[in-house]
């Protein structure tokens, strides 16, 4: 926020960050094709070395967090999150694309509204975030077909190979989504300096004997340059396997980087760290592998996915923690990173089926930043203690990293370090150190032993032992450059420093009840400007002056010359920030040596966004969750201070039991008098070439357009009178269910199980009478498509639907089907809301999902009632919301679940029109679903719909489901909602 919505701090003296360095392409124009010597021309912009990056000729390190913006379908809320990544320290984001959400009908893209991603890249622009765009065509992240749109299971050729109908496919979307990306691309004053080919084209099984194929990857190499992309390319083998790397021939990318998530996804032991998990070997590999360029990781481990019956994402943060952070992060700087990109810094949602089965609605992956925006997790504020001190480290990347040892550096056999080592002796160097068992939870004493531009100095000099607690690492500086003064050593860590205006400030943090020592190279004296100089040793030696001090929970300040040193224990040093200031207007701009040498130190709380300034007056954009003191460190004592009082607004929500719902019922299908005349007819052999008929005909989904959501299959046969038993395979994903009626007569459901993506089952029927006709009625929850990570498997093409059927005593072609899914399948009609968002259900093809629904015809009825009987019944409700602008107030809707025994049903919550919740009653664990602002109308009118399928024959209800928030932000964020299309009668609707 914009403190009191002018908060301007009058007459303060702040030194502006410099001009970046900028190129003009004097009226160069990228042409379709561009050739290569074009190309080159333009890599003045985006170049590299062994070591890093260049942009705009400024080396770099990337630190870059993961962000999908279709799991946020809120492009106002785009900017909060760039900025909370940007508020990190970080100057990048990584982003897929699921080709799935664009190109619902082959040939035909769309890219509009929540799609578009020029707002995408505007917002990042804003915030001054550079952008690595993945667009695929296959990117895995956990979504429905790993991002493949669902009728390439109809494509007669092996996925992400040179199969020409495969290539062909990918044609449309590619060169339209490179294009838009291209236009995005630095070169033309956008944001995006990276782009990435494929995703994890690592490995192949099941007979397919062409991996690695580079004619495959060269062709999708060159669709994108030919849509303009000039910017370099940069590849994430799955892990450090050398797959396509610079020099391998045909298909070689620029730049080779792979992923590693070295936990793995245990959540369910979050304090389990296994033995040799912690990777040591990646630099001499990178060194086989492609030592000419930087070395670069393009997936590192963020947090974790969690599936259906999982133990919740609390865990898996825990598990992927602030210590995780500390250990494994530091882990790979001592490999002189220089492109790291954490997957996910932000996770988002799987609203409107775009999930895989694999997983359920929420995609929080136990990210530093929550599923609902939330920062309040340690690992976010440890995160930004680490970002920020790579951003003043330029030195970093000129170092050479060594060999890890026990001993050469240490005292202590316990203690393991990896240095970096300047080029010369008055270079900077960095040594970091971790426990030799690095899962190690107790502490340890110990000495440092390190060369420095004075000769090899043991630390402490001054007595005492340094410390390093259980699942922690520590970077020590030698020789460290702050703004033109010597830091000879610290055995602190730095946070961040400044150089700007006429003094210097270095922010150094420590653990609790540390013991650390400082050398700065300097005569001047030293003394205790803030706090007590209570165990605060300060000593000349030699040319330098030694600061040895305990940790303290006070802050103390020493100075020393013009350098100011602030000493904070790390949870003080949590509630500090970094703003860039701008070189004019209000915009950060994108990160640089100089602009951050020249940035701000805030001590604010929650979050601060932003700072600029206009004329003397400094203005601070921040959010506040509580009462909270400010200082600026710029006046003569070096701090200015305030505070903002927090007064946390008044907030009603809608007791949910109480709304005046109503209901219709979606499974009409099932009634004698049902008229199925306009269903798609079951008339088709397949053509997904891996899946083998065991039916007369195809009942899988795809062949005939339906590719999410439920699925509704109605076999009609005249009966003999001899039909004893139905057997019936159905297949929907992991922790699918199914139902099958007879008529209006329920035979039985499959409620599902988390592991079990296909069921079979025999039904025994009641007595039929021979000449009379019948129907089966059979519903099958989709739960999307599986992902196609290894080549040659064809996973994707797993079908959905029934896989195979028995009427007893008669021939399977006796009966006739139809189906349905979406209304219009792959010519879905809302175009708003994209081609997964609708499924099957009676309630959805009629689009009472939406807005104003035509209800007044409908009974007064509510799921907290429930139904007696098995059924899917489609509820209805409105209310208002009147919550006060100025506020981020997260909204989640939770389920209850308090029995040991959980009836099987299952729930699609919609919000507004948009799917925001697919409750699972008996499989869990997801009981609690946020809504962001924006589905969400914070001052208006809402619709609220769900469907309630009953698959027990005692029936079910609801529990509860109630409307709640968590701790409301105070912020000047500004969302708008996005659109809402309202109920209109759908002519073709069955």
């Amino acid at each position: 926020m914009k403190l009191s919505s002018s908060w301007a701090i009058a007459c303060l003296a702040a030194q502006a960050a410099g001009a970046a360095i900028t190129h003009s392409l004097n009226g160069f124009s990228i042409t379709e094709h561009p050739d290569p010597v074009k190309r080159d021309l333009l890599q003045k912009y985006v170049t590299w070395d062994d070591k890093s990056l260049f942009v705009n000729g400024e080396r770099i390190m990337l630190f870059s967090g993961e962000i999908h913006p279709y799991r946020l379908p809120v492009p106002s809320l785009w900017i909060d999150v760039f900025q909370k990544v940007k508020a990190l320290g970080f100057n990048c984001v990584s982003f897929y694309i699921d080709w799935a959400l664009l190109e619902g009908k082959p040939g035909q893209y769309t890219a509009d509204g929540i799609f578009a991603l020029e707002p995408f890249f505007d917002a990042a622009k804003e915030a001054g975030i550079y952008l690595l765009a993945r667009p695929g065509p296959y990117i895995n992240a956990e979504a429905s077909g790993g991002g493949f749109p669902g009728w390439l299971q109809r494509v007669n050729g092996t996925l992400r190979t040179s199969d020409e109908a495969y290539l062909e496919a990918t044609d449309n979307y590619i060169a339209n989504v490179a294009a838009t990306i291209a236009k995005g691309q630095i070169t033309n004053g956008g944001p995006v300096i990276l782009y990435q080919p494929e995703n994890e084209y690592s490995g192949a099984c099941c007979g397919y004997d062409g991996f690695p194929d580079g004619a495959y990857m060269q062709y999708v190499e060159d669709q994108a340059r030919n849509a303009g992309i000039v910017v370099p390319l940069i590849s994430n083998d799955a892990s450090a396997g050398g797959h396509n790397a610079p020099g391998t021939g045909e298909g070689a990318v620029d730049i080779y980087g792979h992923d590693s998530y070295p936990l793995g996804f245990d959540c369910a032991n979050p304090s389990t760290w296994p033995a040799g998990n912690l990777p040591t070997y990646f630099y001499t590999t990178h060194m086989d592998q492609s030592p000419s360029t930087p070395f670069s990781l393009v997936e590192f481990q963020g947090g974790a996915f969690d599936p259906w019956g999982g133990v919740g994402f609390t865990k898996c943060a825990a598990l992927l923690n602030h210590e995780f952070e500390r250990v494994f992060y530091k882990n790979n700087l001592s490999f002189r990173v220089a492109f790291l990109n954490l997957y996910m810094i932000f996770g988002g949602t799987n609203w409107g089926n775009l999930g895989h089965p694999g997983g359920y609605t929420s995609y929080d992956y136990g990210s530093p930043i929550t599923e609902s925006r939330n920062i309040t997790r340690e690992k976010y504020s440890e995160l930004k203690l680490i970002g920020n001190f790579v951003k003043v480290s330029p030195a970093y990347l000129l170092s050479t990293p060594g060999d890890l040892t026990t001993s050469k550096y240490t005292t202590s056999s316990d203690i393991a370090v990896t240095p970096l080592l300047g080029d010369d002796n008055t270079a900077s160097s960095f040594f970091i150190v971790r426990h030799s068992d690095y899962s190690s939870q107790g502490s340890v004493d110990y000495k440092l032993k390190v060369p420095t531009s004075a000769g090899e100095v043991t630390i402490p000099q001054l007595g005492g032992s340094l410390t390093l607690s259980g699942r922690d690492s520590k970077i020590h500086v030698v020789n460290y450059d702050v703004a033109g003064t010597n830091i000879l050593y610290s055995s602190a860590e730095v946070f961040t420093w400044t150089g700007s205006g006429k003094s210097k400030i270095l922010v150094l943090y420590s653990g609790p009840g540390e013991h650390h020592e400082l050398a700065v190279s300097s005569q001047s004296k030293a003394s205790v400007i803030e706090g007590s100089s209570s165990n605060i040793t300060i000593k000349q030696v030699g040319k330098a002056v030694v600061i040895g001090w305990d940790v303290s929970v006070t802050r103390r300040i020493v100075q020393v010359g013009d350098l100011k040193i602030i000493l904070l224990d790390r949870n003080s040093a949590y509630n500090y920030w970094v703003p860039q200031l701008p070189t004019k207007g209000t915009r950060p701009g994108y990160s640089s040596q100089e602009a951050a040498a020249s940035s701000l130190i805030v001590k604010a709380g929650y979050l601060v966004r932003t700072a600029y300034l206009q004329g003397n007056d400094l203005h601070l954009t921040a959010d506040f969750n509580a009462t909270t003191p400010i200082e600026v460190k710029i006046d003569k004592n070096g701090i200015w201070s305030s505070s903002v009082v927090y007064t946390a607004p008044k907030i009603e929500l809608p007791i949910l039991k109480r709304l005046k719902w109503k209901s219709i019922d979606t499974l009409p299908e099932i009634q004698d008098s049902y008229d199925d005349s306009t269903w798609v007819p079951a008339n088709k052999p397949t053509k997904n070439s891996v899946h083998e008929l065991k039916t007369p005909i195809s009942l899988l989904s795809s062949d005939y357009g339906f590719h999410t959501g439920t699925l509704l299959f109605r076999g009609h046969f005249v009966a003999t009178g001899n039909e004893k038993t139905f057997f019936v395979q159905t297949q929907g994903g992991s922790a699918f269910g199914s139902s099958v009626w007879l008529n209006e007569n329920h035979l039985g459901s499959w409620g599902g199980i988390s592991i079990d993506s296909d069921h079979n089952r025999t039904y025994t029927l009641p007595t039929l009478k021979k000449g009379k006709s019948y129907v089966f009625t059979v519903v099958v929850d989709n739960m999307g498509l599986d992902e196609n990570w290894i080549i040659g498997e064809e996973e994707m093409k797993n079908p959905r639907g029934i896989l195979n059927y028995d009427l007893s005593g008669r021939s399977a072609s006796d009966i006739s089907w139809k189906l349905t899914g979406n209304l219009g399948g792959e010519d879905y009609l809302d175009k708003v809301r994209g081609p997964l968002n609708e499924g099957g259900l009676y309630a959805e093809r009629q689009g009472f999902h939406q807005t104003q629904p035509p209800t007044q015809s409908w009974i007064s009825d509510s799921p907290f009632d429930g139904l007696s009987a098995p059924g899917i019944k489609f509820y209805s409700a409105n209310f208002d919301l009147n919550i006060e602008k100025g506020w981020d107030v997260p909204l989640y809707f939770n389920f209850g679940n308090t029995t040991s025994s959980p009836a099987a049903y299952r729930v699609q919550l919609y919000v507004n029109g948009y799917q925001y919740a697919k409750y699972v009653n008996n499989i869990g664990p997801q009981t609690s679903f946020p809504v962001p602002e924006g589905i969400l109308n914070y001052q208006g009118t809402n619709y609220l719909a769900l469907s309630l399928w009953v698959l027990e024959s005692d029936g079910a209800k609801l529990e509860s489901l109630d409307l709640i928030h968590t701790t409301p932000v105070l912020t000047a964020l500004k969302v708008e909602s996005v659109d809402q299309p309202k109920y209109k009668k759908r002519q073709a609707a069955y």
